[in-house]
Formats: C-alpha cells, sequence, structure tokens
C-alpha cells in the first residue's frame, strides 16, 4: 500500500508539470512583449487603427510612410498577429486590432495624464497658517484660487508644531508664519516684512498721557500663546527680552480672542502693523506705534524640496505669494513695495 501510494503521488507531480511550463513560457513571452513595446510604438499603433491608412497614420504622427510600415511590422510581429489586412475600401483590423483599440485609449491617456500636468487642480492642499497670517493673506488669495483652480481645496490649520517634519512627511504642504532661515532640504520665500504696532481700546487712559517708555512699561501686555516652539507661529515672543515690565503677559490662545479681550480691558497688545490695521477695522481698537524699537516682522512661506518641482505646488506658491503682494501694496504703498521680492539662500528663485 506504501508504495503504491507513493507511485500515486509521483504520478500527480508529473501531471503537473506540463502546466507550469506552459505557464512560464507564456509569462516569458508577456515579458518579452512588453519589453519590445516602447512609446513610440504604441503611438503608431493608435493612429493605425484610428485611420487605417499607413499613408495618413504616418502623417498624424508626423513619419515617413516607410517608417510607420516599419512599425507596423514590428507590431505584427509582437502581437502575433496581421493587426491590419488589405479589404475592398482599405485595411480593416483583425479581431486582435479590435480588442487592441478598445484597450488602448484608456492606457494612452492615463500616459498622456503622467505628464501632462497643466490643468486645474482637482485635490486639496493642505497649509498649517498661523490665524493672525490667514487673516492678512486668505481674503485675497481664496479669489485668486476661485478664479484660477476652483477645483482646489484650501485647508488651512493653526496647528504648528512639528511643521517641519510634517512638510517632510507630506502631511501638510506649506507652512507660513515667522522664521529667520531653513534647514537643508527646505525651501523659504519670503512674502513680505512688517513693523509691529500697539493695540489698545480707543478709551485707554493711555491714550491721553504721554506715550513713553515708562508708560509703555507700566501697562499689562497681552500675547498670542503659539503652539510651535519652531517659531512659526510666533508674533511677538521678545516681549519678555524687553525688561519693560515685572508681570508676565496675560496669553491668549489666537488673535480674535486677544482683540476681543484688548477691546474690553487696559490691556495692550502688540502685533505685525498689519494685523492691527485688519483688526481696528473690526473693533474699536487704536494703533499706536510702540516706543521701543523692535526687530522687523518677516512673514515666510516654507517648503519641503519633495514638493519643490510639483508644478501645481510651484503654481500656488506663487499665487499665495502674488496674495502678500497685493496685501502688502494696499497696507503699506510707498514703504512696502517691492520688498516681497527678496530672497534669502534657501528662497526660490
Amino acid at each position: 500500500m506504501g508504495e503504491l501510494s507513493c507511485s500515486r503521488q509521483i504520478s500527480s507531480n508529473t501531471r503537473e508539470r506540463p502546466r507550469l511550463i506552459v505557464e512560464g513560457a507564456r509569462a516569458a513571452r508577456q515579458q518579452q512583449m512588453l519589453a519590445s513595446l516602447d512609446l513610440n510604438l504604441l503611438l503608431s499603433l493608435e493612429a493605425l487603427l484610428e485611420h487605417r491608412n499607413v499613408t495618413h497614420a504616418a502623417r498624424h504622427v508626423r513619419l515617413s510612410q516607410p517608417s510607420m510600415s516599419r512599425a507596423l511590422t514590428r507590431l505584427r510581429g509582437i502581437f502575433n498577429d496581421d493587426l491590419l489586412v488589405r479589404g475592398s475600401s482599405g485595411l480593416v483590423p483583425t479581431p486582435q486590432a479590435e480588442r487592441l483599440a478598445r484597450l488602448l485609449p484608456p492606457v494612452l491617456d492615463a500616459l498622456r495624464g503622467m505628464v501632462n500636468r497643466q490643468g486645474e487642480w482637482r485635490s486639496k492642499t493642505i497649509m498649517a497658517i498661523p490665524d493672525h497670517q490667514a487673516l492678512i493673506l486668505l481674503p485675497p488669495l481664496l479669489p485668486l484660487l476661485r478664479e484660477h483652480a476652483p477645483n482646489l481645496d484650501i485647508v488651512t490649520g493653526s496647528f504648528l508644531t512639528g511643521a517641519l517634519r510634517r512638510l517632510e512627511q507630506g502631511e501638510i504642504d506649506l507652512a507660513v508664519g515667522q522664521t529667520g532661515g531653513t534647514p537643508p532640504g527646505f525651501f523659504r520665500r519670503r512674502l513680505y516684512t512688517d513693523r509691529f504696532a500697539c493695540l489698545l481700546r480707543c478709551e485707554h487712559p493711555a491714550l491721553a498721557q504721554e506715550w513713553t517708555i515708562e508708560a509703555f512699561a507700566a501697562l499689562r501686555h497681552a500675547a498670542i500663546d503659539s503652539d510651535s516652539k519652531g517659531g512659526f507661529g510666533r508674533v511677538h515672543d521678545d516681549l519678555a527680552n524687553l525688561h519693560l515690565q515685572d508681570r508676565d503677559p496675560v496669553l491668549v490662545s489666537n488673535l480674535l480672542t486677544a482683540a476681543v479681550a484688548i477691546a474690553a480691558t487696559d490691556l495692550v497688545l502688540i502685533v505685525p502693523h498689519r494685523v492691527a490695521t485688519r483688526i481696528a477695522a473690526l473693533l474699536p481698537l487704536a494703533i499706536v506705534d510702540p516706543p521701543v524699537e523692535l526687530s522687523p516682522y518677516e512673514v515666510g512661506l516654507i517648503w519641503h524640496e519633495r514638493c519643490h518641482r510639483d508644478p501645481e505646488h510651484h503654481w500656488l506658491r506663487h499665487k499665495i505669494a502674488a496674495a502678500a503682494a497685493a496685501g502688502t501694496e494696499l497696507a503699506h504703498p510707498s514703504t512696502m513695495r517691492g520688498q516681497t521680492a527678496d530672497a534669502s539662500r534657501r528662497e526660490e528663485a
């Protein structure tokens, strides 16, 4: 019984071998066909199947008639089929050619889509941007996008922790904020620079006094609490270094909450002048220059080199820069014009 059972097993394996040999030969044949094809041959096949005339097909793809004839000969060898044969009214397709005529268009359309990136955006982009910058950039940016890329969704978030890591890993596409430089692998474009201003309620007692360093130091300050140690969300983090007050500032989570608090109290808030102008148009607040010299506020656009050459990403960066320039000229037509063109070492050319 044991020998009989062993004999059956050997016989079963023997029957499997021809099937494996046939499948291996078929796979090798398919690999050989793929290796023989190139894009020019597929384009020639498309033209031949469309025009069913060697001369017309050659003219369509800008080949000579002999070159198209050679292409047809190669295609017949690759597919082991005549593809097009002579009929009473010209060339007629074989059943294999009719099958290829159904399969080829989506294949070539997909290839054309890979190399043609000039169409409209039909996706979304995620931008990390602090709320005080969103207040400035989004109003001029959104109309530009609505006109030129109506299918593009912009998703913004003020969560800026780990912005560089998230840019590198593709969790976000762009980051906007105050930063002085970028590490290797990142690019930076300066959008604009601004000066700082103080926001106080319109009936603040300090406005009736001489605006001195001492008066400024005596005030209780508010500050917007940034969640980013990288500095992207920074509004004015040097307040503690001014040595003008003994008390810590009142930390507020976002700009609009801070502005409402300023309008109802005797707090003072230091923000970029463009932000102050926009907020003062909404609330009864006064804008006063600080009585001390503060470093300029510089807003940059940051991205990772993984997106640097992407045409859609490149287009969006230029639209953001255009929106920043438009807002800058409206806010400071005489002093700010032309500053968006300045470049840093890692900035986009």
